[in-house]
């Protein structure tokens, strides 16, 4: 299995100028790092997306409204302190249980446990939880990411709002 594991892979960008839709960009509640959100919001925008970055440290509430607010394309949790995978698994819960959210591609990536690198056991755990991908910190991580986004469709989506307390 590999280090980032995503459901279909092609590589496209749009053309300069296209805005493709709107991306997400955030940390697990419990990373305070901000360096990683500066470089997914200029690979994002690179890639022909409107990127809102929510910046380090959202608990998961202002996430879900955040995201039901703005009724995202892709949601994007990045993590540094090695935290990603244990409250990567709560906040995809979160996101999952919003019934207008429960459609929208969410990833999440960077350095997911303190030991480093994600056994495949702990990715297929991300991805059985409702993440649909998942970038450990190996070296081919942003091609893969890239190569996902790519696959996004530009089709808008339904939105029908529910209540939900995260």
């Amino acid at each position: 299995m590999s280090t980032g594991l995503m459901r279909g892979a092609t590589g496209t960008v749009s053309p300069a100028g296209a805005r493709r839709g709107t991306v997400v960009v955030t940390t697990v509640a419990s990373d305070s790092h901000t360096w990683n959100l500066v470089f997914l919001q200029l690979l994002i925008e690179e890639l022909g997306y409107e990127v809102i970055n929510l910046g380090p440290c959202v608990p998961d509430r202002i996430l879900v409204e955040a995201c039901r607010e703005t009724a995202p394309d892709l949601v994007v949790i990045s993590s540094v302190n090695g935290h990603g995978h244990q409250d990567g698994l709560r906040v995809i819960e979160a996101l999952r249980a919003c019934g207008e959210l429960a459609s929208t591609p969410v990833v999440i990536g960077g350095k997911l446990g303190v030991a480093g690198h994600q056994s495949d056991a702990a990715i297929g755990e991300l991805i059985s939880a409702g993440f649909d991908a998942v970038f450990d910190d190996a070296s081919t991580a942003a091609r893969e990411f890239s190569r996902f986004v790519g696959t996004l469709s530009t089709a808008p989506r339904s939105l029908e709002r529910t209540e939900v307390d995260a």
